[in-house]
């Protein structure tokens, strides 16, 4: 499960292969990863709920840049999310 966008993705610089079976794969491309890569996870997140709730995971318990804008897009992909939820503060490193 990946595609060109997600294998070529400036996150991934310091994979030689991007496992996105992988939590800390996954996180780095939802931290540092760019619009092309984010579209290509969100293409995946469409038909694997696994992944989704992975990805709904991960904006929970580690903070990241975008959180409520992973939610958002989780939500629009059917995904039952809290919008509201508390997030770990990308600049605090405390729930917010």
């Amino acid at each position: 499960m990946s595609s060109p966008a997600l294998e070529g993705s400036r996150a991934a610089w310091n994979r030689t292969l991007l496992d996105l079976a992988s939590d800390e794969d996954l996180a780095q491309l939802l931290d540092r990863g760019e619009m092309a890569s984010w579209r290509a996870l969100y293409r995946l997140a469409r038909v694997d709920a696994s992944l989704r709730a992975r990805i709904e995971a991960l904006v929970l318990s580690v903070p990241l840049p975008l959180p409520r804008f992973w939610l958002a897009a989780l939500a629009s992909l059917g995904q039952a999310v809290d919008l509201g939820a508390r997030v770990p503060d990308y600049y605090e490193q405390t729930a917010i």
